[in-house]
């Protein structure tokens, strides 16, 4: 037993006589080995961050893979109702070209009327303005053209006294020739409008300016009808009031402009239809 005592001294003894210098070497492949655990350790912790990190890219891969083959598959399954719906449609597309050719000569037809409506509605502008400025002032009558309609629009001072539905001698020269001209186009209606200002006005048979629009509108159509032979079924007569003024009614001047009778020259449907029936034959 004391010779196992002994024995452990002196193991104990020589090991403590390690010299200073293997000391430190030990001490530094120590640190060594402790850094080289640390990189290691690190480059794991980025391979597995990296790991992950492909994984979930494969995963949105594999679901992007699965939505291209659910595409690719409606994507067939719409050519195929494409090729289906085109090969039981093909008579129907005949079928439309057909009726777009139609329609295509009807239109032309159409824009061929409205040429010869408009060259009638310019022939009778022209004898409209060759017969009546002859003797009146440009200023007191007016003829236009717009669209398919033609307008003559007449001063108040030429056809009667002021407040009054009653026709002045005067007023006769100028229904006269506006009378020779619509007789000579008998498919054509015609609408006689009253306007007037805004004065107020209030006598016998006249409540305001409504009655008055309305009755001088009357006058002017009984004399077309009765002393110049127009057929009254052409004939419309209308009162407009007030209520579409040519200025505003704020001079003497202006109200001057909105007191007047228009005179309307219009083709009737059936003449219209009758172009085309003409055309289409």
């Amino acid at each position: 037993m004391k010779k196992i005592i002994t024995l452990l001294v002196l193991t104990i003894t020589l090991a403590s006589c390690v010299s200073k210098k293997e000391y430190a070497a030990l001490e530094a492949k120590h640190a060594q080995t402790k850094d080289q655990l640390l990189a290691v350790e690190t480059n794991l912790q980025k391979c597995l961050i990296e790991k992950e990190k492909q994984e979930t890219k494969a995963f949105a891969l594999g679901e992007q893979v699965k939505y291209l083959k659910e595409d690719k598959k409606t994507a067939l399954k719409q050519v195929e109702n494409l090729t289906v719906l085109t090969q039981s449609s093909s008579d129907n597309i005949k079928n439309v070209i057909s009726q777009l050719s139609e329609k295509d000569k009807y239109i032309n037809g159409v824009r061929k009327a409205m040429t010869q409506k408009d060259s009638l509605n310019l022939a009778i502008k022209y004898h409209l303005t060759k017969n009546l400025t002859d003797g009146i002032q440009d200023k007191d009558i007016e003829v236009n053209v717009e669209k398919t309609v033609v307008f003559i629009s007449i001063s108040d001072k030429l056809l009667f006294k002021s407040g009054s539905y009653n026709v002045t001698d005067k007023a006769y020269t100028v229904l006269e020739k506006i009378a020779k001209v619509i007789n000579d186009q008998p498919k054509m209606e015609v609408m006689i409008e009253g306007h007037t200002d805004t004065t107020p006005i209030k006598r016998d048979l006249i409540q305001d300016n409504w009655d008055l629009s309305a009755l001088r509108a009357t006058s002017i159509t009984r004399i077309l009808q009765y002393k110049y032979g127009v057929k009254p079924e052409r004939l419309i007569a209308a009162g407009r009031s007030q209520y579409i003024p040519l200025a505003p009614n704020d001079t003497a001047e202006n109200k001057s402009k909105n007191r007047r009778t228009k005179i309307i020259i219009m083709p009737k449907l059936n003449q219209f239809f009758d172009l085309l029936e003409q055309d289409a034959e």
